[in-house]
């Protein structure tokens, strides 16, 4: 394991996972702004990890595999106790489009590096918006309470409706790129 300041920033973000959710659990008021906070501080990392890895050139091969990881651990649980708390119909579906379109993208991104054609899905636009978006309609819904009369929470969903639509487009958009080098294979 490589020690610099993005990866630190990185485990930070797998530490908050339990964090997010031990703290949105807690029998307090102040238990949703408290955990959309900290969930958006982690989301701050995930921009900040990268930055600093590219500005002072410490990326790693480590850094490459543990930021995704921690990204879709801390998403997909965030998700998860969202829908235990407000098990809508929408909810659900917003939820397993997003850690569907995960799992696809990180299964196709592991085949096409066993064919030798990584480059052709790595990050693309779409996923970076909507990554952002993501980031935060998830603290908005994990927030939940009105701040100054405006409904945090409802913002929140339709960010995430928003952030669903965006994630299917880039997973869509991975599909695509990748899709000539599937037909070839079979």
């Amino acid at each position: 394991m490589v020690f610099n300041v993005p990866n630190t920033l990185t485990s930070f973000r797998i530490i908050a996972v339990p964090l997010v959710v031990v703290v949105f659990y807690l029998p307090v008021d102040w238990a949703g702004p408290a955990s959309g906070l900290l969930f958006g501080l982690a989301g701050v990392t995930d921009w900040l990890d990268g930055y600093l890895a590219r500005r002072f050139n410490q990326t790693s091969n480590f850094g490459a595999f543990l930021d995704p990881v921690a990204d879709k651990l801390i998403v997909s649980t965030a998700l998860v106790i969202l829908v235990q708390r407000d098990p809508t119909l929408l909810n659900t579906l917003i939820a397993a489009v997003i850690i569907g379109r995960e799992i696809t993208v990180s299964a196709l991104r592991e085949w096409m590096s066993e064919l030798g054609a990584r480059a052709h899905v790595s990050v693309s636009f779409f996923a970076k918006w909507k990554t952002t978006v993501q980031i935060f309609g998830i603290g908005f819904m994990l927030y939940q309470q009105p701040f100054f009369e405006i409904p945090i929470y409802e913002i929140g969903v339709g960010l995430m409706i928003v952030a669903a639509a965006l994630t299917l487009w880039s997973m869509l958009d991975y599909l695509k790129a990748a899709w000539p080098i599937m037909r070839k294979q079979d």
